[in-house]
């Protein structure tokens, strides 16, 4: 028995910032004072609160150590794991009290959360199956083997009311009954890991924290469905992922949780994984499927649907990793246990993956039904710097943005889809005032355009089109009647594109041209980005009143705009001007504006 457990996030964001050399410096240190046998160190998955990694929590005391160093483990070890006294100045602000120490679940970041497909994401060792059992790991799928016929576990699956997370929000259990009915010699289960959506890291997270939730999920799925055989298609830009992955994988296979007889059931399912080389159209089930084939990832048309004819031409199920990740629990709580998380018609939690101008950038897992406003303000900490919230964007590059007047929309599927958003993965980048809508509709519409497969000609030309209007309106050189025009196309592209890249790239578009029509008709009327983030729009200019003439941002231009003689206002020539802003960011009088 140890007296003290050490839990260090080994989750990417944390690794990438020299987690893994802080757990090795502790280890030696404990091991140089003869603790070893006193003080366990676990290597854990993400604890969500990406903005103070890396993050090291020691129990019994619960103390939460943020923003720590390979320099302050001696100390750490010293006063805390050998003296028994807490280093009060790498603690969390908000766990420190008077008389003592607020647990994590009391903070405001984790307070309004509810984790479910997080449940053991910095609690276990990843890379541990016994931990994973000892949190009721395998049981549900026992349960469901051994006590339960593969249509009752479909149906509890229905009843719960859990709709995929993948982004497309339909009913789980209902596609699995599709593919149930289908006679076939084989089947198989596919789990959708390729994440692609800019600043999306939800499914990477689970799979580093919780790889046995998966695998125990996709053998579940597969008894229900009658398939014997599955696939995870993941990123190989997901390496800690893809490692741990393995290695639940292998382990569960020597426990005989996967292969042949699983708990003497006549029940057989086998995994494996497959690497996906980044291209974003392949979180696109049939795309997916067809990489997995070995072929170039293009969508193929629907019908027929991998139900009936998928993976190698055989009935297949699609799922992402979170909408996996909520199965086990459903088994072993119920359907009702589930329901009663959420609203009516989008029950259970939703994980976001919170991003951009937000105080508290993480992972965060909330009762569906939320508000956008208790995301932001309460668990989010709101916008730094003073600056007001503008619009949240939901989805990535399939999704649309949620207006400040809208902040107290309850997110779920049908709430978001009613004001022209979508759910999407669960990408949610926060804007603030500085951030220029066309501009962001731009950069995920180029995105889109890099990433689309080229199979149909909607997507294929049309994005492209619709970038270079975007490009026109941001260099002020558009006029009203384009803006007509993008719309248009937009919907177009909508309603003809092949896939789900194509029939979604529109979104951001079509959702700043609803919300912030405004800018627009600015860079287009009045050739102005009100944001000042469009260059061709943009001037800068000095003050003469509160220039003193130091001379800096004359020195700091690269191209000679700036003139004037010290402790004499300065001017910038607009012509040689290059709007590369190293003037204002360099004064510190604040005399340099953008207009």
């Amino acid at each position: 028995m140890y007296r003290s457990h050490v839990l260090v996030c080994g989750g990417t964001g944390c690794t990438s910032s020299h987690s893994h050399e802080i757990i090795e410096k502790l280890e030696s240190e404990i091991a140089a004072r003869g603790l070893q046998d006193e003080i366990k160190v676990i290597k854990t998955g993400c604890f969500g609160l990406c903005a103070l990694g890396p993050i090291m929590i020691v129990y019994p005391e619960g103390c939460f150590y943020s923003e720590v160093t390979v320099e302050d483990v001696p100390e750490i070890v010293e006063e805390h794991l050998l003296k028994g006294r807490m280093v009060t100045r790498l603690l969390y602000d908000e766990t420190v009290q008077a008389d003592e120490i607020k647990s994590l679940e009391q903070t405001k970041f984790y307070a309004k959360q509810k984790r479910v497909t997080l449940r053991n994401c910095g609690v276990i060792d990843p890379e541990n199956i016994d931990e994973y059992i000892a949190h009721d790991g395998y049981q549900a799928l026992e349960k469901c083997l051994n006590r339960m016929t593969p249509d009752e576990v479909i149906n509890v699956v229905k009843d719960s009311g859990l709709r995929g997370r993948g982004g497309g929000g339909f009913p789980t259990g209902l596609k699995w009954s599709f593919a149930a009915k289908n006679s076939a010699d084989q089947k198989y289960v596919v789990c959708n890991a390729d994440e692609g959506d800019p600043g999306a890291f939800m499914d990477r997270s689970i799979l580093e924290g919780d790889p046995h939730c998966i695998i125990e999920a996709m053998a579940i799925c597969g008894y229900a469905i009658g398939a014997s055989e599955g696939y995870v298609y993941v990123r190989a830009e997901y390496p800690i992922a893809v490692k741990r992955l393995q290695i639940a994988i292998d382990q569960a296979k020597e426990y005989g949780l996967l292969g042949e007889n699983i708990f003497d059931s006549g029940f057989n399912f086998d995994l494996h994984i497959r690497l996906g080389a980044g291209a974003f159209v392949c979180g696109e089930e049939t795309a997916l499927m067809t990489s997995i084939e070995g072929n170039r990832g293009e969508p193929r048309p629907r019908p027929p649907f991998p139900a009936v004819k998928g993976l190698f031409g055989k009935p297949t199920n699609n799922n992402n990793v979170e909408t996996y990740a909520n199965i086990p629990q459903i088994i072993l709580k119920g359907a009702e246990w589930f329901a009663s998380m959420g609203t009516e018609k989008s029950t259970g939690t939703k994980v976001f993956a919170l991003g951009g101008k937000i105080r508290n950038t993480g992972l965060v897992e909330v009762p569906m039904g939320t508000t956008l406003r208790e995301v932001i303000e309460d668990i989010g900490g709101g916008i730094p710097n003073g600056k007001k919230f503008k619009a949240a964007q939901t989805g990535g590059p399939s999704g649309g943005c949620i207006p400040a007047d809208l902040m107290d929309t309850a997110i779920d599927f049908d709430n978001l889809t009613a004001i022209g958003c979508m759910m999407g993965s669960g990408g949610l980048i926060v804007m603030d005032e500085d951030n220029c809508m066309v501009d962001i509709a731009k950069f995920f519409l180029e995105f889109t355009v890099d990433e689309s497969c080229g199979k149909c000609s909607p997507c294929r030309i049309g994005t492209k089109r619709m970038m270079e209007m975007l490009e026109k309106i941001t260099e002020g050189k558009a006029t009203l009647e384009d803006l007509d025009k993008l719309e248009e196309l937009a919907l177009y592209v909508k309603q003809n594109s092949l896939c789900g890249l194509g029939q979604t790239a529109p979104n951001p578009v079509l959702a700043t041209l609803k919300f912030f029509r405004h800018e627009y008709e600015a860079h287009v009327v009045d050739k102005k980005c009100p944001a000042g983030v469009c260059k061709a729009l943009l001037n800068y200019k000095i003050k003469e009143d509160m220039c003193k003439g130091c001379t800096l941002c004359a020195r700091k231009c690269p191209v000679g705009a700036i003139s004037g003689t010290v402790k004499n206002p300065h001017k910038i020539d607009t012509a040689k001007c290059i709007k590369c802003g190293a003037c204002m960011e360099s004064c510190k009088f604040k005399a340099i504006i953008k207009e």
